[in-house]
């Protein structure tokens, strides 16, 4: 099936003149192949540190579909005064089961279009990208700078769609991301599929009484999907499953026992980190509303005088008439949030001593 590509027009719509070339060089890592953009630019250049914005495509698109939004992101900052004292570069790979690693057409597909196993595929496909995206920051700088002479410092992730939700789970799991672009992603895998159940007329939705409240542990997710999601999604770690009492959160400020649960997860997944959320009004496929919630809930402990301590960094936009899309306003925030996020950087490392 093909489907509307989220990336189609979102970088030449921001631009008036399109972003200047980068180098692109691709390597074979642990099985899989990448695409680096930049690096040709930071081995000619001074920079002390290297940062690196992993991109994750949207379903049913592969990897070739980033370029334009890596070639934007990489000629603004490398225009910056600042990428003396640190260098970016971008990598892309597909998705699992998307483009050169495609082995299943159906398993990309959703209940409408005959996918039995659409909750299944979809959250194991993303889960396994957060996964591959962890191993390849593993042994990148290993590829990239076999002397030693360099390594990479700083990893940021921006995902679009699918590529938002596994984004969200980097963030989450993986300690040495330090900042995420979520882009018409969902943090909630259970309310986003309850969503697209109610929507599908499931028989496992509207069968049950109230409906919906057999949906989970049914043939359509099932209960080891259940499991799979409460330890790897961020709104189930955090929340629970739909029916948990956290959920009804008093304006995102939980209870003092809540508190107890919630604090240390917090800080082992979020803290000191930078979060930029972008989403559309009008997304009817990954609707804001699936994540609201959890998003609140960050709100909540971010507000002044909260009740988490730890520290991190959350802007969460909505813009009106945009749907599922990456739309050109997002890509002016995406530039400007990882220009912010690498001027951070340079700002806190020691300059060398004036003699």
């Amino acid at each position: 099936m093909t489907a509307p590509n989220p990336m189609f027009g979102s970088v030449e719509g921001s631009f008036s003149t399109p972003p200047p070339p980068v180098s692109q060089k691709l390597f074979v890592v642990a099985g899989i192949v990448i695409t680096v953009y930049g690096l040709d630019e930071i081995l000619q250049s001074s920079a002390r540190e290297t940062a690196c914005l992993w991109l994750l495509h949207p379903r049913l698109q592969t990897q070739e579909c980033m370029a334009p939004l890596a070639a934007a992101c990489l000629g603004d900052w490398n225009r910056r005064e600042e990428k003396k004292s640190i260098g970016l570069v971008a990598v892309t790979f597909d998705q699992r089961n998307h483009g050169t690693r495609e082995v299943d057409t159906l398993a990309n597909e959703a209940w409408r279009s005959g996918n039995q196993r659409h909750a299944q595929d979809m959250f194991s496909i993303y889960h396994g990208t957060a996964t591959d995206t962890s191993l390849l920051m593993t042994y990148l700088s290993s590829y990239l700078f076999p002397s030693s002479d360099r390594e990479i410092g700083l990893n940021l992730v921006l995902g679009v769609s699918l590529g938002g939700h596994a984004a969200w789970q980097c963030l989450f799991h993986d300690p040495r991301v330090s900042a995420a672009i979520i882009v018409i992603g969902c943090p909630d895998y259970f309310s986003l599929m309850s969503d697209r159940a109610r929507l599908s007329k499931l028989p496992s939705w509207t069968d049950s009484s109230p409906m919906g409240t057999q949906f989970l542990g049914s043939p359509e997710f099932p209960a080891g999907l259940v499991k799979a999601v409460e330890m790897h999604d961020p709104a189930a770690m955090l929340l629970g499953r739909p029916d948990h009492p956290v959920r009804q959160l008093n304006e995102g400020f939980p209870s003092a026992v809540e508190q107890a649960t919630l604090l240390p997860l917090m800080r082992r997944s979020l803290q000191g980190k930078r979060i930029l959320n972008l989403s559309g009004a009008a997304d009817k496929l990954v609707p804001y509303e699936c994540g609201k919630g959890f998003i609140e809930c960050l709100k909540g402990a971010v507000a002044p005088a909260s009740w988490f301590s730890g520290g991190f960094y959350l802007k969460d936009l909505q813009f009106d008439g945009v749907g599922h899309q990456m739309s050109p306003v997002m890509v002016d925030q995406t530039i400007q949030f990882i220009a912010d996020t690498l001027q951070q950087t340079v700002n806190a490392v020691p300059t060398a001593p004036k003699i």
